[in-house]
């Protein structure tokens, strides 16, 4: 494990087989127990049994792509299409960070939420039930307030690159550049 990992984080070793093996219990794992792992918020790190290469990511992008097949998925064709599309994009770093921001935001309002609820049931946090019937009462007034917010922040996005267009054609502008040269054969050459 690497010096930049925690030392309390748990060590799941995957080997050639493709079986994960849990080192604090001793005993192979399937990608559910995985999962189960990541709903409990249990620190953990998957590595290569040979190479000692981190997996984590690899195994949790193979965890959500299982949920996305089964069920009801969060992600749309459409949005898993503009994301590839970001890969080796000038702006994929800021499309990544974008995305992450905006889940600590919701997540942030979701511990809020929870937080203030506590008080209406009995110092209790929200249930998995309780989530469920709040969100059928109060989810179009969230996705509304959601809409709204990536509307203002579209809106801030644009003015931003307004902004520095305004900059680079003002900083740029001082250098005497040259018009570029007419092609060979054209009426305007003379």
């Amino acid at each position: 494990m690497t010096s930049t990992k925690k030392i309390s984080d748990r060590l799941i070793k995957k080997y050639p087989n493709r079986r994960l093996y849990d080192t604090q219990t001793s005993s192979y794992i399937t990608l559910a127990d995985v999962k189960q792992l990541v709903l409990d918020s249990e620190q953990f790190s998957v590595l290569d049994a040979k190479t000692d290469e981190d997996l984590t990511r690899s195994i949790l992008l193979q965890i959500i792509l299982e949920e996305e097949a089964n069920g009801s998925p969060m992600f749309s064709s459409a949005a898993l299409s503009q994301i590839i599309r970001y890969y080796g994009h000038a702006m994929q770093g800021m499309m990544g960070s974008y995305l992450e921001k905006n889940i600590q935001a919701f997540i942030d309002i979701q511990n809020k939420l929870t937080e203030n609820s506590k008080d209406l049931y009995e110092g209790k946090p929200f249930s998995p039930e309780m989530w469920t019937q709040f969100m059928n009462v109060q989810g179009p007034i969230m996705q509304g307030m959601m809409s709204n917010y990536i509307e203002q922040s579209k809106s801030l996005f644009v003015q931003m690159q307004e902004q520095m267009q305004t900059q680079s054609k003002n900083m740029f502008g001082a250098f005497p550049f040259a018009p570029p040269a007419p092609p060979p054969g054209d009426k305007n050459n003379k």
